[in-house]
């Protein structure tokens, strides 16, 4: 344990002093995250709903870059062959420097949020989940470095590998770009990602919601760091040149098993990450919407993130929109007159389609989203009778993986086009919860 510890500090040391570490390790996040304020300048909060992607580019760089290319550089030295000579086990390395790697990535991070507190972040909601979040996130993707480092025999096969692992992951594996930006088999694909899961459990501490997509997140996160160090450790080897280190591998394959289990169960829908196919509770009591009362109103989800949120928001009745805003909400307005799903023949669905209105435009993050909840609801109110709109309201929201959904919402001026149907239901479950609150004075 003595060794332990003294390989531990002395590694921190020497990080330190080095001034090229420390512009990776510090510099570098930092840089991903003006690159994401300079990408999402236009909204209210530029940064407020991107802190888990600027974190998890941060974790990943530090850990499929930073930590393979110490290990495998001091390898290149000769240095693990004179630790070989101590009575020291090669976990004492493997262990003590990605300690070390954990410190200089939570350092990162700390710096990073404050920085972004500057620009106008609000402070974690929940920070004792945020830290969980992000040490599981440091795990999962620390193991996968040290994989790397040690199928890598020199530093420049460290950025090769690191690049295959690195960039697929920031452009389809949801971490650099939104999931409501890609095409759906993308989407797909990225359930197989750990950077997804990464972005997903620190964004929902952020923000406070959605805390049994944080918990599987996170159980996917600890899984894929399991694999890593279990992988690492049967691929450890002291010099490049050690006998049977081809042989062995093969067992980098660990890593890609876990990333198939856990997109596996993602897509089957276990631990509450997806909505399961099977039909809910509510569906068993009542036959359809008409049927609602005030006891199943009572049964709806209230535990909602705050109108001033970054999700989904809604403006409070002194926020008036001016200029460009003021004109591309009149254009809506206009168009969602004559527009055609909202006048459907199935009431219930022509609700639906109007709460996708607020949905698309929360998560295609457009500047006039806070807005537009307030102008659904008065198209609602002026379609049907208080009752009946409650009703259906309630209905949709103890139902959201029910009926179809509009993606794309281009007729009424807003461009885009939502890529994650699952995150679109959820939000149109939460703007009809939040409905249900106006229209009947539920607090919440």
């Amino acid at each position: 344990m003595k060794g332990w510890w003294t390989h531990a500090v002395i590694s921190l040391r020497l990080h330190f002093r080095n001034r090229l570490a420390l512009v990776y390790g510090y510099v570098f996040p930092l840089l991903y995250l003006a690159v994401c304020w300079v990408i999402y300048r236009h909204e209210s909060v530029p940064l407020a709903r991107h802190c888990g992607e600027f974190l998890t580019i941060g974790i990943l760089g530090g850990a499929c870059f930073g930590l393979p290319t110490t290990l495998v550089s001091e390898r290149e030295r000769g240095l693990w062959r004179r630790y070989r000579l101590t009575p020291a086990p090669s976990w004492t390395l493997l262990t003590g420097t990605a300690l070390v790697r954990y410190l200089v990535l939570l350092g990162a991070g700390l710096v990073q949020l404050v920085v972004a507190r500057l620009t106008g972040v609000p402070w974690p909601v929940d920070p004792v989940g945020l830290l969980l979040a992000f040490t599981c996130a440091a795990f999962a993707f620390i193991g996968l470095g040290l994989v790397i480092a040690m199928l890598a025999d020199n530093v420049t096969a460290v950025q090769a590998l690191g690049q295959c692992v690195f960039l697929p992951m920031l452009v389809i594996g949801g971490v650099a770009v939104p999931l409501s930006a890609l095409p759906e088999w993308a989407g797909q694909v990225s359930f197989f990602s750990p950077g997804r899961y990464s972005v997903e459990a620190i964004q929902s501490a952020i923000t406070g919601t959605e805390l049994s997509a944080r918990a599987f997140a996170e159980i996917m996160l600890v899984v894929n760091g399991v694999a890593g160090v279990t992988a690492a450790s049967l691929l450890f080897r002291w010099d490049v040149g050690e006998a049977g280190a081809g042989v062995r591998r093969g067992w980098a394959g660990l890593v890609m098993v876990s990333w198939l289990a856990i997109g596996w169960l993602a897509l089957e829908g276990e631990f509450g990450f997806r909505p399961a196919p099977a039909e809910p509770v509510a569906a068993r009591r009542f036959a359809s919407w008409q049927k609602i009362g005030a006891a199943d109103v009572a049964r709806v989800d209230f535990d909602l993130p705050p109108d001033t949120g970054v999700v989904t928001p809604i403006a409070v009745e002194d926020d008036v929109p001016d200029g460009d805003l003021a004109e591309e909400l009149q254009v809506m307005h206009s168009r969602l007159a004559d527009w055609a799903p909202r006048r459907g023949p199935v009431p219930l669905q022509a609700v639906r389609n109007l709460l996708c209105v607020a949905a698309v435009s929360d998560v295609l993050q457009q500047p006039v989203e806070r807005h537009v909840p307030a102008i659904i609801l008065q198209t609602l109110r002026e379609s049907y009778p208080k009752a009946q709109l409650i009703k259906m309201l309630t209905w949709i929201a103890l139902h959201p993986e029910e009926g179809s959904v509009i993606r794309s919402l281009d007729d009424l001026g807003i461009p885009g086009e939502v890529g994650d149907e699952t995150e679109l239901r959820q939000r149109m479950r939460v703007y009809a919860t939040k409905f249900v609150v106006r229209l009947t004075g539920r607090p919440h």
